[in-house]
């Protein structure tokens, strides 16, 4: 079992993503179901929530007293009074998805220079989004208004100051994961292709059974439940192996679950595990720059994602034929940009 006291960051943190997530998708689900433009407003939410972070973790690099954290909390919280007093959909989507930015690079930053050289205090931190993501999605559909998601946003803030007690590194020197015979720039580039393969991947599984609202929170909860696993077992059985355990372990659960929901939760929480290992290969070559390598993860996520705001793929066996060239590019991918030797944590 792992040690409370060596997880306190990415637990701090699950919250604080966990909440990021509900207002973020709550504003998204009440003005995604009225507004004309459909593919518009998340396009752009996609776009201003992802791509930042990789100039705002690259300022938090060279500026460590800043505090992205506490700062996306006040944009966040701009952008949902801004719903009321200025009613403009685009002004307060945008807030509120930069705020995001700003939240996620905190969370990436104080759980990877807190982490010692492990995984799963930045894996738990995200595994909160997806519960967030769902729980945002459901309380759209009730009573629940934007005011009331002002005390919510606050209740980050608390979280934020107990985690920067934590004693932070200036460089992830024992972040360790990576083939040392793997250039820089090319472990860099291939890394954050598995990222934009992932991205996409994900909305091409095969998953008609999702139909009633219990399996949309079970969907949820399994992708989250993966990426907190993805990095505990990384910090437990190497990375070498939970690669292989999360992509070839995934392809036929994911194959020949669309009708069957267990095999097909199961393949989806082996799928989300890749997160861990894409993002422990990037801090590993860019050690004194964290956030910066958390941004390349989350470009890689727009990149995957912003095809299917354009192109819909609904015949399943091209879904099949997508999850099955996808596991194909990964596999041999992350087997060589994974060091074989699993001497984590030393230089």
């Amino acid at each position: 079992m792992l040690k409370t006291k060596n997880i306190m960051t990415g637990l701090l943190y699950f919250y604080v993503h966990f909440i990021t997530e509900i207002i973020c998708f709550f504003c998204l689900t009440k003005i995604y179901g009225d507004y004309q433009l459909l593919w518009l407003v998340p396009f752009m939410y996609d776009f201003l929530a992802f791509v930042p972070q990789s100039i705002i973790g690259y300022l938090c690099d060279k500026y460590p007293k800043f505090k992205p954290g506490l700062t996306g909390v006040i944009i966040t919280i701009l952008g949902l009074i801004s719903y009321y007093i200025i009613t403009n959909f685009y002004i307060s989507i945008a807030l509120i998805a930069i705020g995001n930015a700003f939240i996620h690079v905190s969370g990436a930053e104080v759980t990877l220079r807190t982490s010692e050289g492990k995984m799963s205090h930045s894996a738990i931190f995200v595994a909160g989004g997806s519960f967030g993501v769902v729980t945002g999605k459901l309380l759209a559909k009730t009573w629940f208004s934007y005011w009331m998601l002002i005390p919510f946003a606050l209740t980050m803030i608390p979280f934020m100051i107990k985690a920067d007690q934590y004693k932070r590194v200036e460089s992830c020197d024992n972040h360790n994961y990576h083939n040392p015979k793997v250039p820089k720039m090319l472990l860099i580039v291939l890394a954050t292709l598995v990222v934009i393969v992932r991205g996409y991947m994900g909305y091409g599984i095969p998953i008609s059974w999702n139909k009633t609202t219990i399996q949309l929170v079970l969907l949820f909860s399994f992708m989250g439940i993966g990426k907190a696993l993805g990095g505990i077992l990384i910090d437990k059985i190497g990375m070498r192996k939970t690669a292989l355990i999360s992509t070839i372990g995934a392809y036929p659960l994911l194959i020949f679950g669309d009708n069957i929901m267990i095999i097909s939760l199961i393949g989806v929480m082996f799928f989300s595990m890749t997160m861990a290992i894409t993002l422990g290969l990037l801090v590993s070559v860019l050690k004194k720059k964290p956030g910066l390598a958390f941004g390349f993860t989350t470009i890689g996520l727009f990149l995957g994602t912003a095809p299917t705001f354009y192109v819909a793929v609904i015949d399943n066996y091209i879904n099949i034929i997508i999850v099955s060239v996808s596991t194909l590019i990964c596999i041999p991918i992350l087997l060589y940009l994974v060091r074989k030797d699993e001497k984590y944590g030393t230089n």
